[in-house]
Formats: structure tokens, C-alpha cells, sequence
């Protein structure tokens, strides 16, 4: 629908056109149907930035091989794994809406967006063996990961993933772990076709090239006023309930807002670049997600990972991600001034604590942003020790602007997650961070829903929709208990998906 000629009143207003808007879009469509939504995209496109398959690492983050989501012993001596437990749990509600929507038509095909390919946790050298290990027995342990093996045996793991042993010191101690059903997720083909579908409901209407500007609190909601950057001019819109999922812009535009709850907040934006390898004589020896330990300083986003990659039905390989120093806040609009102009007197004091309490992570991006590729490709080799510079490129991935704010009296904690801000009056709500967020899309954008249409759960039509949606979206699937909940709905999910007929393998 062209933006000038749809309703000047939605019911909801959505700004950008990621994996987070595009979910909440359809979600509270399926929801109640006759709700009138809008969606405004800066961009040319639908989906370019953080949720774009390039830009994204498309893991489907289900906390099996993220060794980032467990990196600390608990008191009992072993790996705490309550974190990967948590992460799984809601990855669940993430497949199950999906296969919803290939179920409904919404998306007609899932291996457009969505693939099976195993999860392996590798590591190398004595400590990180032996951190593994006590892992593996805690997440095994659980029946989230009953599937889960574990192997120091050199063979099984070249059988697993052939390149982590070509050219490997043979006397070196390594183990990994494996699940067969984890998944490569294309996040922006799923926002995309999630956007073109809202597009064509009675009373919703989805455009590129209009950018908020400004967001002003009525009694009713918020007027929107939103440029049209291919002509300059500019329309308004009054809208009940705005949600802000627009990527590294969110915070400027939630700053714009005005509310209570924005004050304090601030954004450090990281970027980021990867290696590809689109040679099939290398990439047809890689079946797998293969996740190693974060080094150093390095943010969670930063773990190193060499992972097979499907978008637009292509195969190749992609390792990273390296971090770098940016004051950009979107990849493809942002502007160097964005870090500048995003300081306020309200938390100048959070961003200048960062300064001086995170030197080791600031060294760390611009050492990240200014390697040669001789450097870059000395990491890839402590997971590929034959790489061949010739058969790789260093490609940009998306930008992540990290939520900054005071927490326990304390400010200057870089929160490398996901934030959610939503006002008192429930009008509006705003997403900040990154990792594990485009994965536990579905969880996240439940809880805001949960949260500012509350009515609509209360009515048995409401809550029988919800249920349809997502099975077990008020249900704990985590107590031994719920193990035989929590297979069935899985593997509804995961033949929905495509996921369980070929459990290990990906498309030709």
C-alpha cells in the first residue's frame, strides 16, 4: 500500500523493518486481525541492516555451541549452564512461531529462511578441553540437550568437521561437542517475507524510503512525523502504540521520544567483518556451525565461529566475526556524527564510565579494525590450520549498538544483550542491543505484546490465537517434567521447518 494513501490513524505504528518489527507486525496481526498497522523503512529495502544475511551471523542461537553463553564455573566447581538452558528455552518459542507461519502460508517455503545444519561447540589446548568437558555434563544432564555428544576422539571430530583437523598439530588435546538439529537462519529473508505478507493484510501497508524524524506524546498515543526521502516530503501519523525495532537508529529515536524510562541510556556502537569462502572444494567439506572460545576482551558478538552459511539457496563459508571501532550506529544510513550527537547531559556520565572501565574492550576494536589479513587469517587457522589466504575475502557484517545505561547505582555497563523500553502508559516500546536478540525474536517480541496489549490475552479468542501461534508461550518447558511438552512441540516445529526429515544435512 502506498503510505499517502493509508490511514492517517493506525492502531500500531512500526519503525524499521527487521526481524523484530516484522515479528511484532504479524504477531498482533495473527493476534487480532482487525488491527490496523503501519510500517516505515529508512531504507531502500526491507531488512538491510542487523537482520540482513551477510550482516547477521544466522546461527539460530540456541545456546548448544555458543560456549560465550556458559563462561563461568559455578560454586559446585562445574560449568554453569543455566544461561544456554535459558537461550534454548526461548529459541523454542522462535520455531514454533515460525512453523506457524509456514503452516499459515505466511512464509510458503521454510528453506527460504531456514536450515538444518549441527551445532559443534571446538576448542583446543588442555584448559579449554577440560572446561568443555564439565559443559558437556551439565547440558547433557538436562533434557534440552539430551542429544548432545561429546568427543576428544581426533577421528569423530574430523568425520564432524573435516577442516578443524587439516594441518592440525596431532599432539595438540582437542573435544567438541555436537547436536545434529541446529539450524542457519537467514533472519532477513524471514523479516522480509513476514513484512511482505503484513503488507497485504486488510488495514496495514509496509514502505522503503521514509524515515522517522520526530515522535511526540498525544493524549491518544504519539504523533509520528516520517520523511519521505525519495521526494523530501513529510506526512504525519497518529498512531495508539509505536514500537521502535529500528536496528542501531533505535536509540536516537527513542532519545526523541522524550520518555522517562530513555533517560540514562546510551549506545556503543560495535562493528563488524567477516571472512567468506565461496569455494565449493572448501566449503563442501563444512557441514556445520563450529563455535570456539571468546578471546580476551573480545564482546560477545565477537566469538569466533567457522559455520557453513545457505542465503538465497547459495552455500559458502563464512569465520568471525572481528570486531572493529565505528561511531556509526546503521551500516547502510548511518553517518560518523551518530555516536556524537547521541550524548546527552543524562548519560554523558555512562558513556565517558565506559571510557575509562572498558579500555581493554576499546583497545581491543581498534586493534580488531586496523589487523592486516595476515592477522585476520591467523585466527581462522587456530580453527582451519590449512586455510589459503587466496580462497578467502573480507566482507562488512552489520553494526551493533550495544545498550549502555545506569544499573545497581553503577553507570558505564556495556550490556552485550537485549533491552527492551517501554513507557508506564505501555504506548511505546524500543529495542536496544544485540546477541542472542534476532534469535529469541519471537520471545522477545511475546513479552511486549504480553506487555502493552494485555486485553488481548485475557479473551479465550485471544488466548486460543496465542496458543495456535506459539504452543507453549505460557508454559515452562525447562523442569524434567515438561521433557515430554517440549519434544512434542519441537518436533511439530522442526517437521513444520524441514528440520527433522534430514536430520544433519542442508540443501545442495
Amino acid at each position: 500500500m502506498n503510505a499517502s494513501s493509508a490511514d492517517e490513524n493506525p492502531d500500531v505504528l512500526l519503525i524499521g523493518s527487521g526481524i523484530m518489527s516484522s515479528t511484532l507486525g504479524a504477531m498482533l496481526k495473527n493476534l487480532k486481525p482487525g488491527l490496523k498497522i503501519q510500517l516505515f523503512e529508512a531504507a531502500e529495502g526491507f531488512s538491510p541492516e542487523a537482520s540482513d544475511g551477510w550482516h547477521n551471523a544466522g546461527t539460530g542461537h540456541a545456546g548448544i555451541c555458543e560456549l560465550s553463553y556458559t563462561p563461568n564455573y559455578g560454586e559446585d566447581g562445574e560449568v554453569d549452564v543455566n544461561k544456554a538452558i535459558e537461550i534454548f528455552h526461548q529459541f523454542e518459542h522462535s520455531k514454533q512461531f515460525w512453523g506457524y507461519a509456514v503452516r499459515e502460508g505466511i512464509i510458503p517455503e521454510p528453506t527460504t529462511f531456514i536450515n538444518c545444519v549441527p551445532h559443534i561447540a571446538f576448542v583446543y589446548g588442555q584448559p579449554q578441553v577440560d572446561f568443555l568437558k564439565s559443559r558437556f555434563k551439565g547440558m547433557q544432564a538436562h533434557h534440552f540437550f539430551e542429544e548432545m555428544t561429546f568427543t576428544e576422539d581426533r577421528e569423530t571430530i574430523k568425520q564432524w568437521a573435516p577442516l578443524l583437523l587439516d594441518g592440525r598439530d596431532p599432539n595438540e588435546p582437542i573435544a567438541a561437542t555436537k547436536m545434529d538439529v541446529g539450524s542457519d537462519v537467514n533472519f532477513g529473508s524471514i523479516a522480509r517475507q513476514f513484512t511482505q505478507w503484513l503488507d497485504k493484510q486488510d488495514g496495514c501497508s509496509a514502505v522503503t524510503n521514509h524515515k522517522v524524524v520526530d515522535l511526540d506524546e498525544t493524549a491518544g498515543g504519539w504523533k509520528v512525523t516520517i520523511k519521505n526521502t525519495a521526494n523530501n516530503t513529510k506526512l504525519v501519523r497518529n498512531a495508539k502504540f509505536v514500537f521502535i525495532g529500528a536496528g542501531g537508529g533505535s536509540l536516537p529515536l527513542l532519545q526523541k521520544s522524550g520518555i522517562d524510562e530513555a533517560k540514562g541510556f546510551g549506545g556503543f556502537p560495535i562493528g563488524g567483518q567477516w571472512l567468506i569462502c565461496e569455494k565449493p572444494e572448501v566449503f563442501e567439506q563444512h557441514g556445520a556451525k563450529v563455535y570456539g572460545m571468546s578471546p580476551g576482551a573480545a564482546p560477545t558478538m565477537a566469538v569466533p565461529h567457522l559455520d557453513i552459511r545457505v542465503i538465497d539457496g547459495k552455500r559458502a563459508l563464512l569465520f568471525g566475526p572481528y570486531a572493529a571501532w565505528t561511531t556509526k550506529f546503521l551500516h547502510e544510513t548511518g553517518r560518523w556524527t551518530d555516536l556524537i550527537k547521541s550524548i546527552r547531559l543524562d548519560n554523558i556520565a555512562s558513556l565517558i564510565k565506559v571510557g575509562l572501565y572498558n579500555i581493554p574492550l576499546v583497545r581491543y576494536l581498534i586493534q580488531q579494525g586496523t589487523q592486516s589479513m595476515a592477522t585476520r587469517m591467523k585466527e581462522l587457522k587456530h580453527f582451519y590450520p590449512a586455510a589459503d589466504v587466496k580462497n578467502w575475502k573480507l566482507i562488512d557484517a552489520g553494526i551493533r549498538v550495544q545498550a549502555i545505561k545506569k544499573e545497581d547505582g553503577d553507570a558505564g555497563i556495556v550490556h552485550f544483550g537485549t533491552e527492551v523500553v517501554t513507557n508506564k502508559k505501555k504506548t511505546i516500546s524500543a529495542l536496544l542491543g544485540a546477541s542472542p536478540g534476532a534469535s529469541v525474536s519471537t520471545n522477545i517480541i511475546l513479552e511486549i505484546v504480553k506487555q502493552c496489549f494485555a486485553d488481548e490475552f485475557t479473551t479465550p479468542d485471544g488466548h486460543a490465537r496465542m496458543k495456535q501461534m506459539v504452543p507453549t508461550f505460557d508454559e515452562d518447558l525447562i523442569p524434567d517434567a515438561m521433557a515430554g511438552r517440549q519434544r512434542e512441540t519441537a518436533h511439530q516445529a522442526e517437521r513444520s521447518l524441514g528440520l527433522r526429515a534430514d536430520v544433519g544435512s542442508i540443501p545442495a
